[in-house]
């Protein structure tokens, strides 16, 4: 009987390690997005209040945008041309939550500057790996 509770209690432990495990290198994308919520929070001041409303949108609006930028690759005009359609249509939506214009342009140019973020974050531990760790200086003679 021990030996049967010993044999379940290591596999259980062996498949909660297993399913820990992270897919690849880097940070999870569930990670990413909640860095991603909590930066656009922070950039456009959301309230409570505000952020329940705004995220349905925002959601919908980064999805309408994903499918356009995939329908439309063949044709980079066509592409831009109905990325503008989106973002025209989603201002006014945005303005219903955010009501300022300030806000509401920030929110549609929030993607870029987070991406901008990571891509610069990336870099510097690019360039950390690159040079390894510090290395001290020799103390001159006297």
């Amino acid at each position: 009987m021990k030996r049967t509770c010993y044999f379940i209690a290591f596999l259980l432990f062996s498949c909660c390690t297993i399913f820990a495990q992270p897919d690849g290198p880097g940070v999870p994308p569930s990670t990413i997005v909640g860095l991603k919520m909590a930066f656009v929070t922070r950039q456009l001041a959301l309230t409570n209040e505000e952020a329940q409303k705004f995220w349905p949108v925002y959601y919908s609006y980064s999805g309408e945008l994903r499918r356009t930028k995939q329908g439309n690759k063949g044709d980079v005009l066509a592409m831009e041309e109905s990325m503008l359609n989106v973002r025209k249509k989603y201002k006014t939506e945005f303005k219903k939550i955010l009501t300022t214009d300030e806000r509401v342009n920030k929110a549609l140019t929030v993607d870029r500057d987070f991406m901008n973020v990571v891509r610069k974050e990336i870099q510097q531990r690019q360039g950390a790996k690159m040079r390894g760790p510090k290395q001290m200086k020799p103390k001159e003679q006297d």
